[in-house]
């Protein structure tokens, strides 16, 4: 039986999608491994949203045409949204790659392997406006068994300017809602007790079947009603989308995670309309404040985009103090990547210098360092229901796990479990992690 040995980069949604490759791999007759060595197939997935993700798969594969100099009848596949970007180039550029699958046609991986046992390249990039894989159970890879993440829905139709991925990843398009409650329940009675619910923008989740609807916050509550032991969270939201409903249905359910992944890119509304991101400063704050007005303990975390196209100092100003508003709890942060074949690649010009940008970055980074250090010291002395999730890497005498507000809490191990709940009083804090000492 030949061996897969599965790679992945970028975001929870290839993740999610390696997943699924793993699950469609040992139904036609495959090994899952991981262990490169042992591996007869190799399959990187791929992200395209920023160029150093790409370089870093480039450099990878790189190293994957010396491992095949050693083992000549190895196969190298590459996944997802770089293959489905960038076919022709990935044979070109890299001979020892032998197989390309963009994100819609994983079901033809076993065809496709059967073309490249007879020496030949094959590849399979064509977008899909109906494919979902709802009926397929993903072999859970990487994982503590207490933490799942299940797919709603695939591609994206917001088209902002800097974004690749309505072009790697098609319109959007979501799955049976019965399909999403089924496999939450599976998860459940497998032994997790917390899943995110992903899609590149969960918030236009919309199952239409014999003229009625249901909505993303429709969703959410059934899929909480599996358990209440059962955490639910979900990514990413998009700000002009997320909805009253939504918040209410979070606030109304004890195990809806308070915790809202909120990408704002931009403070400054001039920046926001060349990012086609469809909100203003002003209507973005109003999210804000319908967030903490309904829910409020609520952690709100975010992605900065710092030196896009004409951005001012009074535009980087204006993110800066849009942080301080919100005084987000974590986020994702980065230089402008100019992305070929975007909106953004094709209207304005990537003007600000990398030294620019990196200044302003760190700008950021170090408020955002201390922001985060203000919301955990104001954690000190509270007491948070906390889901074991693992063996902290720094003390074999300690566990971590994290809040509902998604923030992680280390603590001595004790007789405990991961999967159990168990209540913390925090004692102390650093700007990433909370330190506490469990209620007795």
């Amino acid at each position: 039986m030949k061996k897969v040995y599965i790679e992945t980069y970028g975001c929870q949604m290839n993740q999610s999608d390696s997943e699924i490759v793993g699950a469609i791999v040992e139904k036609n007759g495959y090994e899952l491994t991981t262990e490169l060595s042992d591996a007869d197939i190799v399959f990187v997935n791929t992200c395209s949203i920023r160029e150093n993700a790409e370089q870093r798969v480039k450099n990878r594969l790189n190293e994957f045409e010396h491992l095949k100099k050693k083992k000549p009848s190895l196969k190298i596949g590459v996944l997802g949204c770089m293959a489905e970007r960038l076919k022709d180039e990935l044979f070109i550029e890299n001979k020892s790659v032998d197989i390309v699958v963009g994100p819609d046609a994983y079901r033809d991986i076993p065809n496709l392997l059967d073309e490249v046992s007879l020496g030949v390249k094959a590849a399979n990039v064509l977008l899909s406006e109906e494919e979902t894989y709802s009926e397929i159970i993903p072999v859970r890879l990487d994982t503590n068994g207490v933490s799942a993440f299940i797919s709603i829905m695939r591609g994206c139709e917001n088209f902002c300017s800097y974004c690749v991925v309505p072009f790697t990843r098609g319109k959007e398009r979501s799955r049976d809602y019965r399909t999403i409650v089924k496999e939450a329940q599976d998860l459940f009675d497998k032994g997790y007790r917390e899943i995110t619910l992903l899609g590149q923008n969960v918030n236009s989740y919309n199952w239409i079947e014999d003229g009625k609807k249901t909505n993303f916050a429709q969703l959410m509550k059934m899929v909480a009603e599996v358990s209440p032991l059962l955490r639910v969270r979900f990514s990413t939201s998009h700000p002009k989308d997320i909805s009253q409903e939504l918040i209410q249905t979070i606030a109304a359910c004890s195990n809806i995670c308070n915790y809202i992944h909120l990408p704002v890119q931009s403070g400054s509304t001039n920046m926001l309309k060349k990012m086609n991101r469809k909100y203003t400063r002003e209507e973005y704050i109003q999210k804000i404040d319908m967030i903490k007005k309904y829910i409020p303990d609520c952690s709100i975390s975010t992605d900065i985009i710092t030196g896009f196209s004409g951005e001012t100092l009074l535009d980087h100003n204006e993110t800066l103090s849009i942080m301080d508003y919100v005084g987000y709890d974590y986020a994702f942060m980065f230089n402008y990547s100019q992305r070929p074949n975007t909106i953004a690649a094709k209207k304005y010009p990537d003007d600000i210098s990398l030294q620019e940008k990196s200044r302003r970055l760190e700008q950021i980074i170090e408020k955002q360092r201390e922001l985060s250090f203000q919301s955990n010291k104001r954690d000190i002395g509270k007491e948070f229901e906390v889901l074991i999730e693992g063996k902290s890497k720094r003390s074999e005498d300690k566990l971590y796990g994290r809040t509902s507000q998604n923030k992680v809490v280390i603590f001595n191990k004790q007789d405990l479990k991961i999967g159990d709940y168990i209540y913390v009083i925090i004692t102390d804090c650093t700007s990433a992690t909370l330190i506490g000492e469990i209620k007795m």
